[in-house]
């Protein structure tokens, strides 16, 4: 990841405030795109304190569903445990598309 850029905190949310067309803006700090002064002005409110910083790094993750074994039939059909079909709320007559993932396959329900 590029090392950030360095710039007046103080004048770019000046001239973000005083409405100076983003094309000056992007001249007057060397920013080559929207995204960068867009980036800047973020971390600018932040130093400011006119705005709240996100938390880094990822969330704890949920807990995982509980997993149930699957079988297959004899003739080839996947058997889901009734009781996990009735918590995700399908019928008898749910359809889904099947594709093949990294992780083994992935249902969706059409």
């Amino acid at each position: 990841m590029p090392k950030k850029k360095a710039f007046d905190a103080k004048k770019l949310v000046k001239m973000v405030k005083d409405e100076i067309p983003q094309i000056e803006i992007m001249k007057a700090f060397a920013f080559k795109t929207a995204a960068q002064v867009k980036a800047a002005y973020y971390r600018a409110l932040v130093e400011a304190g006119e705005i709240v910083g996100l938390a880094g790094g990822r969330a704890k993750a949920k807990k995982a569903a509980a997993s149930k074994t699957v079988k297959i039939g004899k003739r080839g059909s996947i058997i889901i445990p009734s009781e996990m079909v009735s918590d995700l709320g399908l019928g008898s007559e749910g359809a889904f598309t099947v594709r093949k993932s990294k992780a083994g396959i992935a249902l969706k329900k059409v």
